[in-house]
């Protein structure tokens, strides 16, 4: 029938590659300066080949990924997680938040002493 194709635009792999959930949002994405390939911004028309690196900010955060196979149709997840290498970083790990200090119910209104003693608390 036909080759596979040597190249494919990117807002279609993006789309392919389950990046974001429609074409035009990959579009749209393209547009805003939000893709880029090999560090520089890219238009949707772009043509993306095996071996280049994207760094894309996708509604999930940002994505840096190595392009290891084309797709140009839409297909399952598991077939999308093979068109790509991940090699974005890992998230810093969260900060603990402070504990809520509740008061009694009926207690009344805070005194002094007891905004002080939140303030300390929360760390003001």
């Amino acid at each position: 029938m036909g080759d596979p194709p040597s190249s494919v635009r990117v807002d279609k792999w993006l789309w392919a590659a389950r990046m974001f959930k429609t074409r035009s949002a990959a579009s749209s994405a393209c547009t805003a300066g939000h893709v880029k390939i090999d560090g520089e911004s890219v238009k949707a028309a772009k043509p993306v080949k095996a071996g280049d690196h994207i760094d894309v900010l996708t509604p999930g955060g940002p994505r840096e990924l190595e392009v290891v196979a084309l797709g140009e149709r839409r297909g399952p997840a598991s077939v999308a997680r093979t068109l790509y290498i991940d090699h974005t970083p890992p998230p810093p790990p969260k900060e603990e938040t402070a504990a809520v200090v509740t008061r009694e119910r009926g207690a009344g209104r805070p005194k002094k002493k007891d905004l002080r003693e939140l303030r300390k608390l929360r760390g003001y």
